[in-house]
């Protein structure tokens, strides 16, 4: 759906079609009418809701304990570890809104790093949680140093096709894309080079740099005894 700032009717029906689950306010067809809208009390508070380019797109699906929970919890606690607790910058997981005006996006994905570098030089900003009071914030806003997308049975096209041009139109330098469902567990990392990504080759043991990082890394697991998987993000 074409942004429009004369929104017909065609269009708002058009947006609600892409999922009947939750009413879709008539403003949310157009970036800032959605950010308000996820901002209220009315907004969903169960399930990814995301406005991609004039699309508003929903997963309200369960997430896999052990393809993509456990390795959310091995990515978030490795980046913890080497961004946040030495006081590099900040390590979101789970439901953190980041928006940009420019790429026309507002997503909610499954890891960012913002360092303070960014928040310095203004690339990307705290949104503050009006009614909540000083230091209360609920959205960042501009082009965070990491995006990490876990991939899931529903999220395949938009996390593999149609999320990654929008981050990389909101300059976001680094995007992982992790796919933990098969018998084969990949770590896609992708650089921001002008306005497009391109792929960090990995090499004959599985190893990728990582620029954000200045490292090279690896997503490992291990099968566990009664159930499921053991993931471990190693960096060197």
């Amino acid at each position: 759906m074409a942004k429009n700032e004369d929104t017909s009717n065609s269009e708002v029906r058009e947006a609600a079609a892409v999922y009947d689950a939750h009413d879709i306010p008539p403003s949310a067809v157009l970036l800032e009418g959605f950010r308000e809208w996820s901002r209220s009390d009315g907004f969903p508070e169960t399930g990814r809701i995301d406005y991609l380019a004039g699309e508003v797109e929903t997963d309200m699906s369960p997430e896999d304990l052990y393809t993509h929970g456990t390795v959310k919890t091995a990515i978030v606690a490795e980046l913890f570890d080497r961004i946040a607790r030495p006081g590099n910058g900040f390590v979101f997981a789970d439901s953190t809104r980041v928006s940009s005006p420019v790429s026309d996006l507002s997503a909610e994905p499954d890891v960012v790093v913002a360092l303070l570098g960014s928040f310095d030089r203004g690339s990307v900003r705290h949104i503050p949680a009006v009614a909540k009071g000083p230091g209360r914030f609920v959205e960042l806003e501009g082009a965070p140093d990491l995006v990490v997308e876990i991939l899931s049975d529903s999220s395949v096209g938009k996390d593999t096709q149609r999320l990654p041009p929008l981050y990389a139109a909101a300059g976001v330098g680094e995007l992982w894309l992790i796919d933990a469902r098969g018998p084969e567990l990949r770590l896609d990392v992708k650089i921001l080079e002008g306005d497009a990504y391109r792929d960090s080759q990995p090499d004959a043991a599985g190893w990728v740099r990582s620029p954000m990082l200045a490292a090279r890394i690896r997503l490992t697991r291990q099968a566990m005894p009664n159930a499921g998987w053991l993931y471990e993000l190693d960096v060197e």
